[in-house]
This record gives C-alpha cells, sequence and structure tokens, in this order.
C-alpha cells in the first residue's frame, strides 16, 4: 500500500496551503466573529479549481479524487475551519450529481458546481429525521398533468442551504416505506414554494451557515430525480461515506493546526526562567497530541486511497471519520489547554479552534453512529 504523493498532489498541497494562509487564515477570526458566510472566498475557490475537485474537467472540474479532496480540505481547516466545512460539503453534490445524474444534469448543474462558483448542499436532515434517513417526512407526491413532484416539508442544520443555489434533496415518494421509499431530487433555488427558514447561531462554524429549508407545494420536475425513483437511500449512504472522509480531513486539520500553534507558543513562551517546551508535562502534551494526529491522517488517507482504487470503503470511512473528529477535540482541548488563559481569550485563535472542532463529532454522522457502523462490520466478518 503506497501512501506516497504524486507530484501533482504535492503542487495541489502547495497551492492550498498558500491559499489557506493569504486568503483564510487573515479573515478567519472575522468570519466567526461576525456570523459571515465567506462567499469571496468561495469564488476564489472555484477560480482555483477547488470547487471541482472530483469532477472531470469535461465538467468544468478538476479531476482528481478523495485523496485531492482530504489534502485542500486538511490545508484550509489548518486555518479556517468555516472555510474547510464549506469546500467539503460544497463537494457532496457535483460528486453525487457526476456519480448518479443523467447527461443533462451532469451537463447543466456541474459547470456551474465546479467552475462557476455556485454553492451547493445536501438536505437530509430533518427535525425528526436524524441518524434514523427512515424518518424522513418531506413528501414528493407526483403530478402526472405537469409531469413535476410537489414537495412539502422541512429540512434542517443544512450546511450552506442559505447560500446554495443546487441542493439534493431527499424526499419520500412512498409514505410510510421508511427507506425504501426516499428519492434523491435535484432542486434549484428560485423554485416556487422553496425557501429558507433560521439560519443556527451555533457554537462554532460561525462562517459556515447552517439554515432550516421549507417547502410549501414545490414544484420539481420529474427530470429533476437523481438517480432512480425510491432508491434515493442508497445516494444518501454512499454520499455520506464519501462525506465522512471529507470530515474526517477536517479533523486531521485543524489538529495539525492547533498543534502549529502550540510548538511556536510553546518555544516563545517563557516561565521559571526557560521556555515552556522544556517542561516535561508540556512536553508529553505534544508528544501524544502529535502521535494521535499521524495516526488519524493515515486512516483520513487510507480511506481516501480505497475510495480512489474502487474498493469498499464504508468502514474505513466510519472509522477515520469517528478517529479524527474525537481526536480534533482531544488535541484542540491540550492546545487551549497549553495557552493557557491566552488560549481562553478569543485574541487567540484556539478558543475558535476547540469550538469548531466539536462539530466534527456530530456532523455526517455521530460518534455513535460511527461505532454502529464499525462494531456491525467488525462482527459480521
Amino acid at each position: 500500500m503506497d501512501h506516497s504523493f504524486t507530484k501533482e498532489q504535492e503542487a495541489l498541497r502547495k497551492l492550498a496551503r498558500q491559499f489557506a494562509e493569504n486568503e483564510l487564515e487573515p479573515v478567519a477570526a472575522e468570519i466567526d466573529e461576525q456570523h459571515v458566510f465567506p462567499m469571496e472566498n468561495f469564488k476564489k475557490m472555484a477560480a482555483l479549481g477547488f470547487t471541482g475537485i472530483g469532477v472531470p474537467e469535461e465538467y468544468g472540474g478538476s479531476g482528481g479524487g478523495a485523496i485531492e479532496e482530504v489534502i485542500v480540505v486538511e490545508e484550509f481547516a489548518k486555518k479556517c475551519m468555516s472555510s474547510a466545512a464549506t469546500l467539503s460539503i460544497h463537494l457532496i453534490g457535483p460528486h453525487i450529481i457526476h456519480q448518479f445524474g443523467t447527461q443533462e444534469q451532469k451537463e447543466k448543474y456541474l459547470p456551474r458546481l465546479t467552475k462557476g462558483g455556485e454553492v451547493g448542499a445536501f438536505a437530509l436532515t430533518e427535525p425528526g429525521a436524524g441518524s434514523d434517513a427512515g424518518a424522513v417526512q418531506t413528501t414528493a407526491t407526483y403530478d402526472p398533468e405537469t409531469d413535476e413532484y410537489i414537495l412539502n416539508g422541512t429540512k434542517c442544520f443544512i450546511t450552506g442551504g442559505s447560500r446554495a443555489t443546487i441542493l439534493v434533496i431527499f424526499a419520500s415518494t412512498m409514505p410510510g416505506k421508511g427507506t425504501r421509499g426516499l428519492t434523491a431530487f435535484i432542486v434549484e433555488r428560485g423554485m416556487e414554494g422553496f425557501s429558507h427558514g433560521k439560519i443556527e447561531n451555533k457554537m462554532g462554524l460561525h462562517g459556515s451557515e447552517t439554515a432550516e429549508l421549507v417547502f410549501e407545494d414545490c414544484r420539481v420536475p420529474a427530470k429533476n430525480i437523481l438517480g432512480e425513483k425510491n432508491k434515493g437511500f442508497k445516494i444518501a449512504m454512499m454520499a455520506l461515506d464519501s462525506a465522512r472522509i471529507g470530515t474526517g480531513a477536517q479533523g486531521i486539520g485543524i489538529a495539525q493546526g492547533a498543534i502549529d500553534l502550540s510548538v511556536k507558543y510553546m518555544h516563545e513562551r517563557v516561565q521559571f526562567g526557560k521556555p515552556i517546551a522544556e517542561l516535561q508535562g508540556l512536553q508529553w502534551y505534544i508528544a501524544d497530541m502529535a502521535t494521535k494526529t499521524e495516526a488519524a491522517k493515515w486512516l483520513v488517507y487510507n480511506a481516501a486511497w480505497k475510495h480512489d482504487s474502487g474498493q469498499p470503503y464504508t468502514l474505513e470511512s466510519a472509522m477515520c471519520k469517528y478517529n479524527a473528529s474525537e481526536n480534533a477535540r482531544f488535541v484542540t482541548n491540550l492546545a487551549l489547554q497549553i495557552h493557557g488563559g491566552y488560549g481562553y481569550m478569543k485574541d487567540y485563535p484556539l478558543e475558535r479552534m476547540y469550538r469548531d472542532a466539536k462539530l466534527t463529532e456530530i456532523y455526517e454522522g455521530t460518534s455513535e453512529i460511527h461505532k454502529l457502523v464499525i462494531s456491525r462490520a467488525v462482527l459480521n466478518k
């Protein structure tokens, strides 16, 4: 198993790192404080090809696969988790449209989501359907006179939902049938009956808007079904498997960013006449932080490698997401402790990073759900 990077991947990492340092880091505190979605930076991401990773060039993409996504998201998360999350969640849309869409859907939507700089969103979660996708209550009723589906219902906690112009929405086309009646639709902003409601005031990731979506007799053309009718659950699960690798990338990125800040601070901060880098207790913190983060990186890149190699990766994506998110919280907690009172202040980025890291344990499947996935896979071998 070769996890060495190609010259092209190393060049991509350099480009992503420079972008994160020059464009994301300078505004990270500001967008957190003002709860502002970084649309300007998103347009710049599109211009550099980041929003088209994993999509072929013929549709405006920049090619590559899960490894390239991990490289970029990891570098972004070191400096600004809101921007990393925005990109990672956006990529779900173009990936599943490319994988399951018709030729007409690909030609119509992918260029807009890649080089076009439009934001995409993935909407499965509802007030009564979080971990239980079969409990989705949003309905899609077919109108044979117009060859349209009429959507009614509410989605919640949708990352980028207030800014997205192209969304993949999951609704029940056979109410009462649970996961067997779930269908995926491509919905565009501006379709009559579709609006966004409340924008959530979250603990962290303030620069990544999380919104409620409302469908009131929203008419969607039948040709906008993504994949097959009543086969949406498979699409949702495959999308989440892939998205969990992206969340793992966020986890290892923010952990490495916290380590980098801690190392710098420990060399600069002097107590008892010497830099605190010479204090054994804090050295052991760094040892734990670095070792666990390196292990998390291997799990994430291994899952990405399996994805790109065409191998089954459901177990690996669950493991990498669960491990990387738990580690992100662990590392940012110790990094804040190393910084002491300064780390608790908003003048330093650790306070923001600590809040941001927590969400990686919740979205794209909670840690508890991933333990279920992992344990069932291991027990049923």
